[in-house]
């Protein structure tokens, strides 16, 4: 707990000087460093299981930290430029299965790379995207409250409530008492945050909360899955206490995604 929480108040005042005092473009720097680390977590795990060459895990890490310098560059242009960068990192992919000297695993090779890209470097873009929003330093801090309140209460009620399995077979660890908690925890969050995001409509405020609580516990679910597909515990030991990049930015991953397109519809 010690190390949980040391790491946690270093993270919150990194997270929190890059939102609020730092220039915009230094958010997108942050960004690039937790991809890029996620996606190093990612291949790491893939490699235990001899299954990934170092050529492609350097093309997938390398296209995730340019990401969020591709979305603050051309976010005028529509994300036209996104669609050109997955094409070529497609392109490229093949030319490097062109020149090994074996096909086995072509399919499985370009997908796993794809998929990690796209599952960690584009969707914890759509924090970037979110940040070059009006208000968006609000936006950003009420989506990572939001999300992380829910990972919190899912905790605290899991440890000290929980009876019940949610997906035993996924997670052994999370419970249903958990998940209710967490969702509730998201929710009352969400309504907190309205005193400093005023704009927000009420309808707005549950409709989001509602969904960030859904999708931050399938957020982690997901990458609970992919852990116990590769038979590890957590992703690394770069944050003690934590687990690994990914175990700290799961949620993230799907609720950033959510709340982009909620304040794009909604809004």
């Amino acid at each position: 707990m010690f190390q949980r929480a040391v790491t946690s108040i270093i993270l919150i005042l990194i997270v929190g000087i890059s939102i609020f005092i730092l220039p915009v473009w230094t958010f997108g720097a942050v960004a690039s460093l937790f991809i890029g680390l996620g996606l190093y977590e990612f291949f790491r795990l893939s490699g235990a299981k001899k299954i990934f060459p170092v050529s492609f895990a350097y093309v997938g890490i390398l296209s995730g930290i340019a990401l969020p310098y591709i979305t603050y560059l051309y976010r005028p242009t529509g994300g036209i430029w996104e669609m050109v960068f997955f094409i070529l990192i497609l392109i490229t992919l093949f030319i490097i299965h062109f020149t090994r000297k074996e096909s086995r695993n072509a399919v499985n090779l370009i997908a796993v790379t794809l998929f990690a890209i796209f599952y960690i470097g584009w969707f914890f873009t759509f924090l970037v995207k979110i940040r070059f929003l009006e208000d968006g330093h609000k936006l950003v801090a009420y989506l990572l409250l939001v999300t992380k309140a829910g990972d919190i209460g899912a905790y605290l009620i899991g440890s000290n409530f929980g009876r019940h399995k949610l997906i035993p077979r996924i997670s052994p660890n999370k419970s249903v008492e958990g998940a209710i908690g967490g969702f509730i925890f998201s929710i009352a969050s969400a309504i907190l945050s309205r005193y400093f995001i005023n704009w927000m409509s009420m309808s707005f405020i549950i409709t989001s909360g509602v969904l960030i609580g859904i999708f931050a516990q399938l957020g982690d679910l997901a990458e609970s899955l992919i852990k116990r597909d590769y038979e590890v515990k957590d992703s690394s030991v770069f944050l003690p206490g934590l687990g690994g990049m990914l175990d700290l930015i799961d949620s993230v991953l799907f609720t950033a995604p959510i709340l982009y397109i909620c304040l794009m519809i909604f809004r």
